[in-house]
């Protein structure tokens, strides 16, 4: 799909049709040995010691700051939210949103009565405040709605009493349009959530682009490899907007195929979680399932016009090396996590 719907635009503008498609590929080799790497590394040692979690905190978002350094971060579009390396480039708010994951869980393993206090959750909210106010600043609202949103899962999952969640979900949700209104990009993109078609060639364009693909597929699609809104119609075809081109090909069915996957991975990684053997793999196990589920979710939305237009990676299949080498690394704790549980369970029979 990333060669389909990146061909033509590879094409013209770096004179190699399979430009987009190498560097792909280049991701997925990595990602695979990151991923095996992963599934045999025993996941207890992630939490072998209690000052770990920092290294989970503070090394991402350091990264994050290293953005704002001049020289260091990479613009494009109006953000910065790159570090480059000579030819390579990095997406620290991808390596953000698993450091989140692995700070929380250890986190609430080692306080598993105090979470369900208020105080117990401050460091919790401490550190995916920390990580949205930094992303929120590339500017990535996208990334940061994603972070914030697991926040509050992991949050409320952990047991914590319900008046202590409803005291941190209603500034949040309130928080939303605020965001919104500070940024004039920001509302326009509201306005043309609203009403695309009065905005047409700005920031109506995209989401307009976007519902043409998700139209001309109709039930079955239009066949793979002929997409029409891929011929540079649609911004971002390989990336942010590569579900609409699915779409355009596969139709409705095979959108449907695609999110049924989706939808299996979740429920795989709920059933990792609720049998994990300790509560550090659990938690663990959900906070990574939650950021599958999460970004998914809100890529489709935005696709669809349900939500304001912003850009979000849909995991596993967008162009974008770093998103694509963190998810599968995470896929592979998510299975030694699995590998465990039925490990243990062949040892007690």
């Amino acid at each position: 799909m990333v060669y389909s719907a990146s061909s033509y635009t590879a094409k013209t503008q770096y004179g190699d049709d399979f430009f987009f498609f190498k560097k792909q590929l280049v991701g997925f080799v990595i990602g695979l040995c990151a991923m095996f790497v992963t599934s045999i590394f025993p996941y207890e040692k992630y939490n072998a010691k209690p000052w770990l979690k920092w290294v989970y905190l503070f090394v991402p978002a350091l990264l994050l700051a290293l953005v704002f350094v001049p020289g260091v971060g990479k613009s494009n579009y109006g953000a910065t939210r790159w570090i480059g390396i000579g030819p390579i480039t990095v997406q620290p708010s991808e390596l953000a949103k698993y450091g989140f994951a692995l700070y929380a869980s250890a986190y609430i393993a080692a306080h598993p009565k105090e979470v369900k206090t208020f105080r117990g959750i401050l460091p919790i909210l401490f550190g995916g405040g920390l990580y949205c106010v930094l992303v929120i600043l590339e500017p990535n609202m996208s990334v940061t709605m994603v972070i914030g949103a697991v926040m509050l899962a992991v949050i409320f999952l952990s047991g914590t009493k319900m008046k202590n969640f409803l005291f941190l979900l209603l500034p949040f949700l309130a928080l939303v349009p605020l965001l919104i209104i500070a940024e004039p990009y920001r509302l326009k993109r509201l306005t043309a959530f609203l009403d695309p078609w009065s905005s047409p060639k700005g920031e109506g364009y995209q989401l307009i682009q976007s519902l043409y693909a998700l139209g001309n597929g109709k039930w079955f699609g239009v066949g793979l490899f002929h997409s029409r809104q891929k011929y540079r119609f649609l911004p971002f075809a390989e990336s942010d907007f590569i579900l609409s081109v699915i779409g355009e090909e596969f139709g409705f069915f095979g959108i449907l195929v695609l999110f049924s996957i989706y939808l299996f991975i979740v429920y795989r990684g709920l059933r990792i979680s609720a049998r994990a053997g300790n509560l550090f793999g659990g938690m663990l196990a959900l906070a990574i399932t939650l950021f599958y589920g999460v970004q998914t979710a809100i890529n489709a939305l935005v696709v669809s016009g349900s939500i304001p237009p912003t850009g979000l990676p849909l995991p596993f299949i967008s162009s974008g090396n770093t998103s694509l080498i963190i998810s599968m690394a995470s896929a592979g704790i998510l299975f030694n996590i699995s590998r465990n549980v039925s490990a243990e369970k062949k040892h007690i029979v």
